[in-house]
């Protein structure tokens, strides 16, 4: 297991100074907000070749929706997300992070063929996942989709409902991610939860209870990261929390929180 963070969580002038501050705090990656992400590749690229640290993932950032309303939404999604896998391949990183939705389906009510909106957005995820899933295996970076609770999205809350997605597209590069907040909500239990998706699980986000970072709430993380070592997870788990007080402190405390767990 190997200790991220966004990059918008590091203090830093810039991303090198950020990188290396990341490197000075114990982290082993790095993951970045997707939005203009090219516009960004070479300052990125060019600032890891001198750091330790790793490129971890890419976190949404695309336009569009994968369960918009119109076709003209949908496509636009597919294609920031395309666009998104190739530089995170570029860059070594595992995958690119996609919520499907967020909020109430955009999608109309299909009576009398589908009365259940959330059948036809489970079977167009499924579709849309195929076609990224083949780019995805040919650049060699996951489309990993992340279930949030419910009052974010109405669609794909729990890690089993994002396994069942990823058996039914069938690719290997489909995968899902577990977020420790939005677990706390939704999972009745983290550790066993993981423990029954654990093959799927490529990327993890950490944050405490109340999403501040890991070991300022009430999250228990030794007992499902004792599954994670079991399982044999060896990617990425990285910081998506708010940073209270001096990160310069704050950082490097919840790091060596954490450790004494991994």
């Amino acid at each position: 297991m190997k200790l991220a963070i966004q990059d918008n969580r590091l203090p830093g002038k810039d991303i090198s100074e950020k990188i290396y501050n990341a490197e000075k705090f114990g982290f082993d990656g790095l993951e970045v907000w997707g939005h203009k992400l090219s516009e960004r590749f070479q300052e990125i690229k060019q600032a890891l070749e001198s750091s330790k640290i790793k490129f971890s993932t890419v976190c949404a950032g695309y336009p569009g929706d994968l369960l918009g309303a119109d076709r003209q939404t949908r496509e636009a999604a597919i294609e920031g997300i395309k666009s998104l896998l190739k530089i995170c391949s570029d860059l070594g990183g595992v995958g690119v992070i996609t919520v499907p939705t967020f909020g109430k389906p955009k999608i109309p009510d299909l009576y009398p063929w589908i009365s259940d909106v959330w059948e036809v957005e489970r079977r167009l995820l499924i579709e849309e996942c195929k076609i990224l899933g083949r780019y995805a295996d040919d650049v060699g970076s996951y489309v990993i989709l992340e279930p949030i609770n419910r009052y974010e999205t109405h669609f794909m809350n729990t890690l089993k409902q994002g396994v069942e997605i990823c058996k039914e597209v069938g690719i290997e590069h489909v995968k899902i991610m577990a977020d420790f907040f939005h677990m706390n909500i939704e999972e009745a239990s983290i550790p066993s939860s993981l423990e029954e998706a654990a093959d799927y699980i490529v990327h993890i986000h950490l944050a405490d209870s109340n999403r501040v970072l890991p070991g300022y709430g009430h999250t228990d993380f030794k007992e499902p990261f004792k599954v994670l070592k079991r399982k044999g997870y060896r990617n990425f788990m990285a910081f998506e929390c708010r940073v209270p007080g001096d990160p310069f402190e704050a950082l490097p405390k919840s790091v060596q929180y954490l450790r004494e767990f991994m």
